[in-house]
């Protein structure tokens, strides 16, 4: 008995690879918005921290005004950096919306490809029961005309 060949089966291959390319390329996308992220509470968590000291600096006593100008420069750079770290994020939540649309594009055409070979399997199967079907009616009238014979 011959077994299904799907005839498109290098293109469901080819658009199966290509959808777990745009997988990964979201994923690493998500990897890029995570470290940023990760980048920024530390940012943040410095800055907290740089803010803390100076108030522990101011309560103790007389201040070092180059010390606390050094510290205001360090967080308006730290700032900057926070600035650029929420561009950076808002750019890759731009890229991590474009890989999704790909991503779901090439799901679909993937999704498609396997409707088809379904459909393709089911009629090929139903037209080999056909011809099973067939071949065994013929095989009954030949036995029922063997014996009908004196």
């Amino acid at each position: 008995m011959a077994h299904f060949r799907f005839r498109l089966a290098t293109l469901l291959r080819l658009r199966q690879a290509l959808r777990d390319q745009r997988r990964a390329e979201l994923a690493e996308a998500y990897r890029v918005d995570d470290l940023l992220r990760q980048q920024q509470e530390e940012v943040s968590r410095t800055i907290d921290s740089l803010r803390s000291h100076c108030r522990e600096v101011a309560a103790g006593g007389p201040v070092d005004i180059d010390a606390m100008l050094a510290a205001q420069r360090y967080e308006a750079a730290l700032r900057r950096q926070q600035q650029q770290l929420s561009l950076q994020r808002q750019h890759v939540a731009g890229e991590i919306e474009r890989r999704q649309e790909l991503l779901a594009a090439a799901s679909r055409e993937v999704k498609i490809l396997e409707k088809l070979r379904q459909r393709q399997a089911e009629a090929w199967q139903a037209e080999e029961n056909r011809r099973a079907i067939k071949l065994l009616d013929e095989a009954a009238q030949r036995s029922a005309a063997l014996e009908d014979q004196p």
